[in-house]
């Protein structure tokens, strides 16, 4: 420690502040005691910050929807607000919810979650995996690798301008007068130097790469250096590069898949890259978008007939409950005379509000069932209006054809068309992952033009001629001339001893290939036993259907005669009975009522569900997705390519790609979806006639003295009056 202070002491004073200057730039920063800061003026009132995190909230300039702010108090149980009913038909609500649904949404997420305060929607838990009329453009015009859209794999092809222009100056001592060009040794050189270089580089479809690259070098040592023909020279060359692959990863078929090869980066990019893989995800986007248009108006039609049940539930259960009423009075006023004892009376009440009970439960349903075809349709929770469907349920048999159902099954299906994308994309990432088991054999190919100059141009006017009369002064003329020339030309060849990873590569894919096959041969299946599924439905509700009018018809007509009966009397009979039999006889008649409209209510989402199982939901209530219009200019540049691409010559290395018609009518959806007519199905000319009944047991008639009934008109939402 001794001999070290010694030595600190003995240094000059510049290095001792050097020293401490380092010594204490090594001790902490607060290990000192803090220093007394005094400041000028009053000060303001302090804003001490005692934490690193907080909850807070952004300020974005994003204003709350009118269907928010427009939501008037819901309405619920025991509410007297009269609203206005506004009577929906089916098509106008698939028009409202397509026209206003930006983001789609499905029944099953709203109030699926049985915990309280808890919610299954997703477009409050997965805001980013929502979908939404954006998602086709999103991808489209996707960018990262693995996502990129066409016009970024399209980019990889586009012409790379480069510009660079670099000054600089270095004073050295030279030790030697030789290399130093004749200066004396010892002294300094100067040298003043510029670098500009400026090229365009460009990949072709086919897998070659062409630069062409000018550079012009400066360079100053002065007047001192006898050696140098000048103080100052120009120096550089406009050269071309070619480069072409001629084995792995050459062709235009593997530039289509996977994008050119020198821009690939191994382990990252993959064989995806390419503009055909591109397309594919796109087109796999639109299928999913397509689904998912599909499930949001399979709900809406759901949802629909839904309530439509729910408004038929409530007036049957009105119904019932003024007869229970009725009957509680008549029991009541009776009471006493010796007809009506007291159980009677309270057997009565007791049917009464079980029947007020059920009023108000199909009420709620039916508050519920409005206010959840509010949200798929985007609506306002609640706007002084009342929804009532208009449309009535199919009664006709409708008698599809089994082969001709199988098969738009199989072609028109959105889960199979996406699999078969998944397919051809992994098809085609196979071929070109096969191409990269082979060496990498590429032509690689220089040609220069040299130029040398006291100045870019002769601005002296004195010409100083070089060999073959070039003027010397100006580097443009010498380069200009063509005399000083160079080329390269010659092969490069590089293998990966074993191909380990490029094998690998072949592998994957074709397992993912095996696999993909497989999962579209049990989707096949799985659509089959869908679709067969949905014709024993079918067939079962229509039958279903015919078996429940009956019995409403039987049950309904036994109510005046025991209504009859147990208000006059029978005799031998103890009237408590007969209270007990009308009551169980209107119970059966508004079950079955209700029964009866459940029934065909499913047969019509039976109907539907067979449209959506064969893939033509969409089709049938005349829904077709189309893209946004462009701008006139994007027209116009289309119609040129086009009129450009019918002159190409055809690639010598692949046939001519002919863009096969898809199996139905479609464009790729991006901005706007277009609703054309309505979408309900025309009934059939048969209809149910309970007179004309037949099912597998055979022919269902009624009596002859049963009046037909007609199902009761859907009116205004009664009062639950007690």
């Amino acid at each position: 420690m001794s001999n070290s202070r010694i030595q600190f002491a003995t240094k000059p004073l510049w290095k001792k502040l050097i020293s401490l200057t380092l010594i204490g730039a090594m001790l902490p920063g607060c290990s000192g005691p803090d220093k007394k800061l005094t400041y000028l003026g009053d000060p303001a009132p302090l804003d001490v910050q005692d934490h690193v995190m907080e909850i807070d909230h952004p300020d974005i300039d994003e204003p709350t929807p009118e269907a928010v702010t427009m939501s008037r108090k819901p309405r619920h149980i025991g509410d007297r607000n009269r609203d206005e009913i506004w009577d929906l038909s089916l098509s106008e609500a698939i028009h409202i919810a397509l026209t206003n649904s930006k983001i789609l949404r499905t029944a099953g997420e709203f109030g699926a979650s049985s915990s309280p305060g808890s919610s299954a929607s997703q477009v409050l838990n997965n805001a980013n995996g929502v979908p939404g009329i954006f998602d086709p453009a999103i991808q489209d015009s996707g960018v990262l690798v693995g996502g990129r859209g066409v016009e970024a794999a399209l980019a990889q092809f586009d012409p790379q301008f480069n510009l660079q222009t670099v000054w600089g100056s270095n004073n050295t001592i030279q030790n030697n007068t030789i290399t130093s060009g004749g200066l004396v040794k010892g002294n300094v050189l100067n040298a003043d130097t510029a670098q500009f270089s400026t090229g365009i580089t460009k990949n072709f479809a086919y897998g070659a790469n062409f630069q062409v690259v000018q550079s012009i070098n400066y360079q100053y040592l002065g007047p001192n250096i006898p050696t140098q023909l000048f103080p100052s020279v120009y120096t550089g060359n406009l050269q071309m590069q070619y480069t072409q692959p001629m084995w792995a990863g050459s062709g235009a078929e593997y530039t289509r898949i996977a994008g050119p090869f020198n821009t690939q980066i191994q382990g990252v990019s993959g064989v995806n890259q390419g503009v055909l893989i591109s397309r594919i995800n796109t087109d796999l986007s639109i299928a999913d978008f397509e689904m998912s248009v599909r499930n949001t108006l399979f709900d809406v039609e759901k949802t629909y007939w839904d309530l439509y049940l729910a408004y038929r539930t409530y007036d049957t259960n009105v119904e019932a409950r003024n007869s229970y009423l009725r009957s509680w009075r008549f029991a009541h006023a009776n009471k006493g005379v010796g007809k009506f004892s007291d159980l009677d009376e309270l057997q009565s009440r007791q049917a009464f509000f079980q029947g007020r009970a059920a009023v108000e439960d199909s009420l709620q349903n039916l508050y519920s069932l409005e206010l959840q075809l509010r949200r798929l349709l985007s609506l306002p929770s609640s706007d002084g209006r009342i929804i009532r469907p208009k449309d009535d349920p199919t009664t006709g048999e409708y008698l599809p054809d089994w082969n001709m159902c199988l098969a738009e099954a199989l072609t028109r299906r959105e889960e199979l068309r996406k699999q078969k994308w998944n397919i051809k994309s992994n098809e085609l990432q196979l071929k070109a992952a096969k191409s990269l088991i082979h060496p990498q054999l590429n032509f690689i190919s220089t040609y220069q033009i040299n130029g040398f100059g006291n100045n870019l141009f002769n601005i002296e006017g004195q010409p100083d001629n070089g060999p073959g009369g070039v003027d010397v002064q100006s580097f443009f003329a010498t380069q200009g001339a063509a005399n000083q020339r160079g080329f390269t030309a010659g092969f490069q060849f590089t293998m990966p001893l074993g191909f380990r990873q490029a094998l690998s590569q072949v592998r994957n894919y074709e397992l993912r290939v095996a696999k993909a096959k497989e999962v579209l041969a049990n989707q096949e299946l799985e659509v089959c036993h869908e679709l067969s599924r949905t014709f024993q439905n079918l067939s079962w509700r229509y039958q279903q259907a015919q078996s429940n009018y009956n019995r409403w018809q039987v049950a309904e007509a036994q109510v005046p005669g025991r209504e009859n009966r147990y208000r006059t009397g029978v005799p031998g009979i103890d009237t408590s009975v007969l209270l007990q039999q009308w009551l169980q006889t209107r119970t059966d008649a508004a079950n079955a009522e209700v029964t009866f409209y459940q029934s065909v209510v499913e047969y019509q989402k039976s109907i539907a569900d067979l449209h959506y199982r064969k893939g033509t939901l969409l089709e049938m209530n005349n829904v077709h997705l189309a893209e946004s219009t462009w701008t006139p200019d994007a027209y116009q540049d289309a119609f040129r390519r086009a009129y450009a691409r019918a002159y190409a010559i055809d690639a010598l290395d692949a046939d001519p790609v002919h863009a096969e018609p898809e199996p139905f009518e479609r464009q790729g959806w991006i901005g706007g979806v277009e609703l054309m007519g309505s979408g309900i199905p025309e009934q059939l000319p048969v209809p149910l006639d309970p007179n004309e009944i037949h099912s597998k047991s055979g022919p269902l008639s009624m009596p002859a003295d049963v009046p037909k009934q007609e199902p009761v008109p859907v009116e205004q939402v009664p009062e639950p009056s007690p």
